[in-house]
């Protein structure tokens, strides 16, 4: 799979959980624990990997920048969520911000950097090679996770 697609499959996955929160679908921390491990590890193979890739290409190296600084905002809005009451008002209008920032985020990266990456700078090769590579470290992750 390549890069890209896996990146886009786990926007999928974080959205359907987000979903199912709101709706109510489900144990409400059960399903948060799943959002935070699924947007820990996704920022992860994305700052490690995929970033590194991209960030030094005149055409992606600012947007790549800009995703940096948020995922950090992502992080601190996952750490106060993750310390707070799921049981409040709060804590809702808190995963509300944490929804919307992901929803940006996804946004900017699907509608502007993977495009200018596939088309400008990574090949075909490469990005098979990055989501391999993207993927192995996915599945460790994850692993290491539920040992936790």
């Amino acid at each position: 799979m390549d890069a890209i697609t896996l990146l886009k499959n786990d926007h999928r996955k974080v959205e359907k959980i987000f979903s199912d929160i709101e709706k109510g679908n489900g144990n409400r921390k059960q399903l948060f624990t799943e959002l935070a491990t699924e947007l820990t590890v996704h920022a992860e193979i994305e700052e490690q990997l995929f970033y590194p890739a991209a960030k030094d290409a005149e055409p992606t190296r600012d947007l790549v920048l800009e995703s940096y600084e948020e995922h950090k905002q992502v992080k601190m809005v996952l750490s106060d969520l993750e310390q707070a009451d799921m049981n409040t008002d709060t804590w809702l209008a808190g995963l509300k911000v944490l929804m919307e920032d992901v929803q940006h985020h996804v946004g900017e990266e699907e509608k502007e950097l993977f495009p200018k990456v596939k088309s400008k700078v990574l090949s075909k090769e490469q990005l098979d090679d990055l989501g391999q590579r993207m993927e192995a470290m996915k599945i460790e992750r994850l692993a290491a996770s539920k040992r936790r």
